[in-house]
């Protein structure tokens, strides 16, 4: 092994050892681009596996989204079952009780079929029960819970029956438009024309669309072909 002698101005000597420097830890350097030690991304599929994988994924799928449409399926049967088994209600009375027992994504449908019941004349009725339940000298129980239950069915009858003559109002309306549209000589300026008027919406969209599906299924293909271009035009002045 080497000396190294260094003079100093003082005619001290220090001498200093050296070696060779040799490197114990060798360079990080990246081996597999594939590294997943926590196992994020599973292991790489490749070739036949990954195809038979792949398959299998796709019948998984397959197998749940039937499963779905058939849950879908029958649950429509069970409401339309149970919509014919109900006996419909002859006093306001009557129609409190059938709406209370009513299931709750039932209410609008029942709203929509009962709406020419729904009155002043029930709603008075409906807002007298109140009136004695809230003012009532002495409460049991049974009678809060009462109060609660009729609070919450005239809140729900109230938004859901301003809700109803709503959507018939537009929809009234958006089958006038419709007709205007389909019987006028120039279409594009019509279309303009309701677009002043901010008469292009949803329901009148919607109300073609049901015309579109209905011209499909009567083999009508020139109707619905026609239909669909209108659409098409529709789209570029829709505002809601």
């Amino acid at each position: 092994m080497a000396a190294l002698s260094l003079g100093i101005a003082t005619s001290t000597i220090v001498t200093v050892r050296t070696r060779p420097i040799t490197r114990t830890t060798p360079r990080p350097r990246i081996s597999c681009i594939g590294f997943d030690p926590e196992g994020l991304f599973g292991p790489p599929q490749t070739g036949h596996i990954a195809r038979r994988e792949f398959k299998r994924r796709l019948e998984r799928d397959a197998e749940l989204r039937e499963a779905l449409e058939q849950q879908a399926h029958e649950e429509k049967e069970r409401r339309r079952a149970l919509r014919r088994s109900r006996v419909m209600p002859d006093t306001p009375a009557e129609l409190v009780e059938y709406f209370l027992d009513t299931e709750a994504q039932e209410i609008e449908f029942e709203i929509s079929r009962m709406r020419p019941r729904l009155n002043q004349e029930f709603f008075s009725h409906l807002q007298f029960e109140l009136g004695q339940l809230r003012f009532a000298v002495s409460k049991t129980e049974d009678m809060e819970d009462r109060l609660i239950e009729l609070e919450a069915l005239q809140k729900a009858l109230l938004e859901g029956t301003e809700a109803y003559d709503k959507m018939q109002g537009e929809l009234v309306k958006a089958r006038n438009n419709l007709t205007r549209i389909l019987t006028s000589k120039d279409v594009k300026a019509t279309l303009l024309e309701m677009v002043e008027k901010n008469e292009i919406n949803r329901s009148l969209l919607t109300l073609l669309d049901e015309n579109i599906s209905s011209a499909n299924q009567s083999n009508q293909k020139e109707a619905a072909a026609y239909m669909e271009k209108l659409r098409a035009a529709m789209l570029k002045y829709i505002t809601v």
